[in-house]
């Protein structure tokens, strides 16, 4: 059904493909079925039940929620009300969480048991949010002030509220390079336009098993495991995390056709290829971005004959270009060709087009209406800025080869990648410097030895202070998400920069690439993070 599915809304198709399969098997959790026709029915109750409750059309709700079936019926709902799904990564506390549930001016917060001590304290302080919803799972009985989210049940009819396909259906967030995270506003076109275009790329259909062990909270496991095998009519098979001893294994079991990786998460998965029991495996194609080199991706193109794809895109954006499963062996290693809904380009630091082979800024211009971002959220200034010259300046690196083939390089700027996930160098820096012992901070990626980033945090004390690397880190671990907590802490008395004192990142990077073996090392002290 991928004919006019951009100019339709998720409520919309997730009613045709519920009157087309029934009950037939959409969703798989922990061994338990969904079917299309049962998450039809319980979006249209829990829509009705919010409804009641004052949830609107136009009204964001937060969702600091980890993988469960809750989390589809969820978006489900809030499509059929015209509400804004926020979905939020399930690592942020503190300062962060605070931030994110703020400048997204969420009403309500729906969260689960595991989360809850987190996210309580922080939304208790929001006059703005006026309902905290728990998934309990049936674990336990919640004070009156919540609400538990298997309570919601309304009528099975579908609520009478006008949505169309450019109605916002997401607020998600992206993290900072040189300011706060920005929240992404997509509408239903946007999301329903990407998994049509994978569905065309990669040839899914409604045979397919789809595998994820992505968070649900990104836009990797929404837009190209969720709504491709909606819009096919393919089941999805949801894990509630990534892990590598477990993921042949969960691959097998369920007769995953196919699956996402991220960069590092493949990496991990290649080392664990052993585990894999080959008379089981049913895999056709897995995409994994970054794109895996030729020579990383023999083992699953050789040895298992599985077709390793990618694509490259970003939260504002769509699928920029995509690498098919029948793409020349010469160009593994490359994130794929643009299609006709997209122009791509290489642009230098003026905004000149660079010609074939050089590296420069990735720049991006739709072709279609609708299949973009509607800009971000309360920042007007940082959305003009980042459409200038009417090009879509994604902040990564890359080059085009004389195929069109486009190959990623690295990012722009200060962000930084730590196994899958992006870091704000700028939200890091600005947590580590409210320490009463520290002064100014600098984040850099440094390698890490499983693939992507690693963070060092170059500090600079103050006056008097003394230097003890377990409290900063334990700090740190209180206020941001764990994956953002530094690896590698180095203090300098003063950190380089120029004239207009903007720290000079770039002689940091440098500075410890010649002495990773002597700095302070979190994982060489035996420090464990809380989770």
């Amino acid at each position: 059904m991928t004919e006019g599915v951009v100019h339709s809304t998720l409520g919309a198709v997730l009613a045709q493909q519920a009157q087309k399969y029934g009950e037939r098997s959409f969703l798989t959790f922990e061994g338990r079925d969904y079917s299309f026709a049962e998450i039809d029915r319980r979006a249209n109750r829990i829509a009705n039940a919010l409804a009641a409750r004052g949830i609107g059309k136009g009204d964001h709700v937060a969702l600091f929620l980890g993988n469960h079936p809750e989390f589809l019926f969820l978006i489900g709902a809030l499509a059929r009300l015209g509400a804004v799904a926020v979905p939020l990564n399930t690592a942020a506390k503190g300062e962060l969480l605070d931030y994110f549930l703020r400048q997204s001016e969420a009403r309500a917060l729906v969260t689960d048991l595991s989360l809850l001590e987190r996210a309580q304290p922080v939304a208790a302080k929001l006059a703005a949010i006026t309902d905290i919803l728990v998934v309990t799972e049936g674990q336990k009985a919640l004070p009156e002030e919540l609400t538990d989210f298997d309570s919601l049940d309304g009528p099975e009819s579908a609520p009478e509220v006008e949505v169309g396909y450019k109605d916002r259906m997401f607020l998600m967030y992206t993290s900072g390079t040189t300011g706060p995270s920005k929240g992404v506003m997509s509408p239903h076109s946007q999301g329903l336009s990407v998994g049509a275009q994978v569905i065309a790329a990669y040839g899914y259909t409604e045979d397919d098993v789809i595998y994820t062990c992505l968070p649900l909270f990104h836009g990797n496991a929404l837009w190209y495991s969720l709504m491709p095998a909606l819009i096919a009519g393919a089941r999805l098979v949801l894990s509630r995390r990534f892990s590598g001893s477990c993921f042949w294994e969960e691959i097998t079991a369920c007769g995953a056709t196919q699956a996402n990786a991220l960069g590092a998460m493949a990496n991990i998965a290649l080392k664990e290829i052993g585990r894999l029991d080959r008379d089981k495996l049913k895999l056709r194609q897995m995409m994994v971005v970054p794109a895996l080199g030729q020579e990383a991706a023999r083992p699953l193109t050789e040895d298992l004959g599985i077709a390793v794809t990618s694509l490259f895109a970003q939260t504002e954006t769509f699928a920029v270009t995509l690498h098919g499963p029948d793409e020349p062996a010469e160009k593994a290693g490359a994130s794929g060709r643009a299609r006709d809904h997209v122009t791509v380009t290489i642009l230098d630091d003026d905004d000149n087009i660079l010609p074939a082979g050089e590296t420069g800024e990735i720049g991006v211009r739709p072709n279609v209406p609708g299949i973009m971002m509607d800009g971000y959220f309360r920042m007007p200034e940082e959305t003009l800025k980042t459409m200038s010259t009417l090009w879509f300046h994604t902040g990564d690196r890359g080059y085009l080869d004389e195929d069109g083939y486009l190959y990623f390089v690295d990012r722009k700027k200060d962000a930084i990648r730590r196994r899958g996930e992006n870091i704000s160098a700028y939200e890091l820096e600005m947590i580590v410097c409210s320490h009463t012992a520290i002064r100014e901070a600098a984040a850099v990626a440094v390698p890490s030895e499983l693939g992507e980033d690693d963070v060092l945090v170059c500090l600079v004390l103050e006056t008097g202070a003394s230097f003890d690397p377990a409290e900063i880190i334990r700090f740190c671990d209180k206020n941001m998400p764990y994956f953002m907590v530094p690896r590698y802490l180095e203090v300098m008395e003063a950190l380089p920069k120029t004239s207009s004192e903007k720290i000079e990142k770039y002689r940091l990077r440098e500075w410890a690439a010649e002495r990773m073996e002597k700095l302070w090392d979190r994982e060489m002290a035996g420090i464990t993070l809380k989770r």
